[in-house]
């Protein structure tokens, strides 16, 4: 199975038959998408201006997907190294971080799904190293009570029928499913709440 940086060399191309650069851009979804696939599919077919079912796009600005795609994934891989290395050291100190923390980590590990928008036409308008840069700010400080990466303060928790690591606080400014590790204890329960409250008005 080819990997990120190969199918990135047959996105650019330009001797490639352009719906297999195409092609090749979706398949590097499949080991780095910070929305998830679809959601982020969107966000670049709509920063880049090429239809998602096009299948013979503007070679320039599929590479321009393409580069911002990439621009995320150094910026995650990099936080994720530096993540690794200190863990190691607080481990080695005996210092422990609450287990929602690194249990979020394992999870997210690779970047796929790191904000992860269930709605594949909700998800930030910022570059995708923008995003991430934020998220990584709040994942590096203490949690607060706003969603990172847009500031909204609106957040509620949903739940995923098809997979429950998916389940949790969702911002209904960006759509982005919030880190539980960003968010304050009172965050995550006034969440909890709005979540409870949508129940009983629908009852």
């Amino acid at each position: 199975m080819a990997g990120f940086r190969s199918l990135a060399r047959q996105v650019r191309d330009p001797g490639s038959d352009l719906a297999l650069r195409r092609y090749s851009l979706r398949k590097c979804l499949e080991r780095f998408a910070p929305y998830g696939h679809r959601a982020t599919w969107d966000h670049l077919c709509t920063r880049h201006g090429f239809e998602p079912e096009d299948r013979s796009p503007d070679p320039v600005r599929l590479v321009g997907a393409l580069e911002e795609l990439e621009a995320a994934r150094a910026s995650w891989l990099g936080y994720e190294a530096s993540f690794a290395a200190r863990r190691r050291r607080e481990k080695h100190d005996g210092l422990r971080r609450p287990v929602v923390f690194d249990d979020w980590h394992r999870r997210a590990w690779g970047g796929y799904g790191v904000a992860r928008c269930a709605d594949p036409a909700v998800h930030p308008s910022a570059p995708l190293a923008e995003v991430l840069d934020r998220l990584i700010a709040a994942l590096e400080t203490r949690p607060g009570t706003a969603c990172p990466v847009c500031g909204c303060d609106e957040i509620e928790w949903r739940p995923d029928p098809v997979c429950e690591q998916w389940t949790g606080p969702v911002c209904s400014g960006c759509g982005i499913l919030v880190p539980r590790p960003v968010l304050t204890p009172g965050a995550l329960a006034r969440a909890r709440g709005a979540r409870r409250r949508d129940l009983a008005s629908a009852a």
